[in-house]
């Protein structure tokens, strides 16, 4: 079986589109299909690009069609706490509207809003899709995730997901709420890892705020300490980290057994697998850069070869 993994695309249907037909997917009865292949979208669909309701619409015929599946990204998640009413808080919902935190939010799901402002009973339609998409995919051959595989932490969410590692209101319920075990494995499954600098130690991001947790490279497993894995803006920031071996217990054991493929980390250099099992599928597409998809065809080994962008001749 033939699967071309793509991530990230918020919003931008015209790079969908192109990538699609490059792979070799064309429209019929309804959607796109490919003579042989399945299409997996990583996350991310939503928010940022001009063209949210298109890309959902490709996006979900194809998954309802079955020419693809999909898990959830952290946008998607964001988008369905932000449209349900808070149980214990009448009046407010589970991804904050209001005060400073609620204008953060609203700033970076603004796209999708904006486009959906006026067919409420859409917006719901696509919230509730958006909660039928697994937080995993773990097929005999491959392994798919957004933003980190971690063993410990699905099987923490295990005993609150379906069957199918889908969101159940529960589950929605306690990863809306911080600092619990569901929120923190929801977090690092479609956000990635982020460990707690030494005491006393910060840097600043690149509006100026203090911040005394740094988001992780874990696929680096040789790497231990927090200048090694730190993923920071520059080589200037990174030199600022502290050559301080990361407590053991934070990263996730090494996958190598089969190929993993994730996306969320807006790389922009050219598409290549991270190790012999590991590649990103996300080279900022939400931004200036391409569509990338990685088509594997079984190959234990994976290899730059079989990455195709959105630009390609």
């Amino acid at each position: 079986m033939t699967f071309h993994q793509l991530d990230d695309i918020h919003g931008h249907a015209e790079k969908l589109e192109a990538l699609l037909r490059k792979l070799g997917y064309v429209q019929t009865r309804g959607t796109y299909r490919h003579p042989y292949a399945t299409a997996i979208f990583v996350g991310d669909f939503i928010d940022r690009g001009p063209h949210q309701l298109e890309t959902l619409n490709i996006v979900r015929r194809m998954v309802d069609m079955g020419s693809a599946q999909a898990v959830m990204g952290n946008h998607e998640f964001n988008a369905i706490a932000w449209h349900t009413p808070d149980p214990d808080a009448p009046g407010e919902y589970l991804r904050p509207h209001g005060g400073p935190k609620g204008t953060h939010n609203r700033y970076q799901h603004q796209a999708f809003l904006t486009e959906l402002q006026n067919q409420p009973a859409l917006h719901s339609d696509f919230v509730a899709w958006f909660k039928t998409l697994p937080l995993w995919l773990d097929l005999p051959g491959l392994r798919v995730v957004h933003a980190c595989w971690h063993e410990a932490h699905m099987q923490t969410l295990r005993p609150l997901l379906s069957a199918n590692h889908q969101l159940t209101d529960d589950a929605l319920l306690q990863a809306s709420r911080a600092n619990t075990p569901a929120f923190q494995a929801v977090e690092t499954l479609l956000k990635g890892i982020e460990a707690p600098l030494p005491a006393g130690l910060y840097f600043l991001d690149k509006d100026g705020h203090k911040r005394h947790h740094v988001r992780l490279r874990w696929w680096l497993s040789e790497k231990k300490t927090y200048r090694d894995l730190g993923l920071m803006p520059d080589t200037a920031a990174q030199a600022k980290l502290p050559d301080a071996i990361i407590p053991a217990d934070i990263l996730p054991p090494p996958t190598s057994d089969k190929p993993l493929f994730f996306g969320h980390y807006w790389f922009s250099n050219t598409p290549a697998p991270l190790s012999a099992t590991l590649a990103c599928v996300d080279y900022s597409a939400g931004k200036q850069g391409p569509l990338v998809a990685y088509c594997w065809d079984g190959e234990p080994t994976l290899q730059t070869c079989r990455f195709i962008t959105s630009t390609d001749n």
